[in-house]
């Protein structure tokens, strides 16, 4: 087999597409492959849509900046979940490396690839290894390595896919709950399902042989993955915080050692010889930007974007204005509307009923991305907006919004859907994003929140032995206890829940639930809880028999 040195536009452009065509071949595969064994495993997913939005506009007349820049841009907008969003900075990282140049040897691919980890370790405040970032990381470093004395880049992609693959195997290591149930990170493989599709196209497997392929990756069959995306810490840091700093005094790395002893969160520091930009969240901007003054000369300050309200108004004025045609006069904004994600027509009704002015469909079965946020922003008639994830896999998606909406966005990081309901009652449309935000992120520890589903295979989690079909029960978003029966398990469930200061308990229950099965399930809490409170509505929710709030 001959061997390839340099990679063309058109190369890098297969490239890109095998990969996503061979995660996309094997996305079911990763979303069945999840520790938790209830029927929403969505890494793959997420994954697999992420890198679908960045070939989505390739095309054959574009050179290579145009394709590096497709790729960036498309993985930002469409990425989707934690795994998703952490991909979408592999690519950005590894698209910035190789973007102006003309070709692509095997050491600039290699280090393109370290760039990308690099990029993506970055954009998370607090990396857990164990999961996509360390196996991706010693694929990138074996390339590396290879490429020193290697110019074959297919040779250096195998030297890297054994590396990778090693490294996924060893995530159980790493991380106890996979250790637990013997799985190793889903999002991990999914990666190297993607680092297989570029082998493959490296070495003239076309799009066309794909369905050929009796098995796309070379990678074992786990009988089960997990993903081990990183939790999401609730927001308590105010001010989104942005500037650049011209002619600074120091690089973008010292920088951002500085500010990572600052108190504060969602940390991100980039630049170059000219710039470094900083974005970051804290309670006191004012301690930044003097900072900053020391570094340099600043430019383009934002908090919370206020310099642009008044061209931000005009700009709504005038969308506004084109979408309700050349009728009647402008509906005066109101200052804050609430957008939430939610799925179950049930669900949504009750949402709207208590103030969303939107609800997006979506939830555990599918992450609504940061493109579709903001295509939902632009139908809300209001000033400044709060978005209610009501989801951890969703949390990231909503806050890459803030920095690109044209208007102030404010994320209130509720994980659950009752989470998010209890959270909309503290919603006040005359008060500022931030002050809703501060608001509703106080309510959230105010409820319980559980969940009743069925287990799709037989497993341990949290020492509990799972048998497939078993009713399972979350507190949480952790494993409590898994059943026989459905009301046994909702019984077993609220036992756990209940402590003396609770007074209401809400039972939503889902799409295969009738009304009177939910009432007589109401009844039999009651009986057992006399001095709770019991309502009950219909959420309509797929997968989940019961959705539960205790407060």
């Amino acid at each position: 087999m001959s061997t390839i040195e340099t990679l063309s536009s058109a190369e890098l452009r297969d490239f890109f597409r095998m990969g996503e065509a061979v995660l996309n071949q094997n996305k079911e595969q990763v979303n069945a492959l999840n520790v938790f064994p209830v029927p929403d495993g969505d890494t793959g997913t997420n994954m697999g849509l992420t890198i679908k939005s960045a070939v989505k506009n390739l095309d054959e007349s574009m050179d290579l900046k145009e394709i590096c820049t497709a790729v960036s841009r498309g993985a930002l907008m469409g990425a989707r979940g934690n795994s998703g969003v952490i991909l979408s900075q592999i690519l950005r990282g590894f698209t910035m490396s190789i973007q102006n140049q003309k070709t692509v040897d095997a050491m600039s691919l290699a280090t393109a690839l370290q760039k990308g980890v690099e990029v993506a370790y970055k954009s998370v405040l607090k990396p857990v290894e164990g999961t996509i970032l360390t196996v991706s990381r010693h694929f990138a470093d074996a390339a590396v390595e290879c490429a020193v004395y290697e110019k074959d880049i297919v040779t250096v992609m195998r030297c890297a896919m054994e590396a990778g693959q090693k490294a996924l195997e060893n995530t159980p290591n790493q991380l106890p709950v996979l250790k637990e149930a013997g799985v190793v990170d889903s999002g991990g493989q999914g990666f190297l399902y993607i680092m297989q599709g570029c082998l493959l196209a490296l070495e003239g497997k076309g799009l066309d042989q794909l369905s050929k392929l009796s098995d796309a990756s070379e990678i074992p069959d786990k009988t089960a993955a997990f993903s081990a995306e990183i939790q999401e810490s609730e927001i308590t840091y105010r001010y989104c915080t942005e500037l650049m700093i011209h002619n600074a005094k120091k690089d973008y790395e010292s920088v951002r050692k500085d500010l990572e002893k600052r108190d504060g969160d969602s940390l991100v520091v980039v630049g170059d010889e000219d710039v470094i930009k900083v974005h970051f969240h804290t309670n006191d901007p004012g301690e930044i930007i003097s900072y900053a003054l020391t570094v340099g000369e600043l430019f383009d300050i934002k908090v919370e974007n206020m310099k642009e309200q008044m061209a931000r108004e005009a700009r709504e004025k005038k969308e506004a204005e084109a979408a309700r045609g050349a009728s009647a006069a402008m509906e005066p904004k109101k200052k804050c509307g609430v957008i939430a994600v939610a799925v179950g027509d049930g669900m949504t009704e009750i949402f709207k009923s208590l103030g969303a002015d939107e609800v997006i469909s979506g939830g555990q079965t599918m992450n609504p991305s940061a493109e579709d946020i903001m295509a939902c922003i632009d139908k809300v008639n209001a000033e400044e907006i709060v978005i209610l994830p009501n989801n951890s896999n969703i949390i990231l998606a909503a806050q890459q919004v803030v920095s690109i909406a044209d208007r102030t966005v404010s994320v209130v990081p509720s994980k659950f859907v009752t989470q998010g309901l209890s959270a909309l009652i503290q919603f006040n449309a005359a008060a500022s994003a931030e002050e809703n935000a501060e608001e509703m992120t106080a309510s959230l520890d105010a409820v319980q929140n559980g969940e009743v589903t069925y287990a799709i295979r037989d497993t341990s989690v949290n020492g509990v032995e799972i048998k497939a079909n078993d009713i399972l029960c979350l507190l949480d978003g952790e494993i409590v206890c898994a059943e026989g029966s459905l009301d046994g398990a909702v019984l077993k469930l609220v036992e756990k829940m209940y402590h003396d200061e609770a007074s209401l308990l809400t039972l939503y229950y889902g799409n295969e639930i009738t009304e009177e099965s939910a009432n007589a399930m109401a009844e039999a809490i009651e009986n057992a809880y006399s001095d709770l409170d019991i309502e009950v509505y219909q959420g309509g929710q797929p997968l989940y028999y019961y959705l539960i709030s205790l407060e």
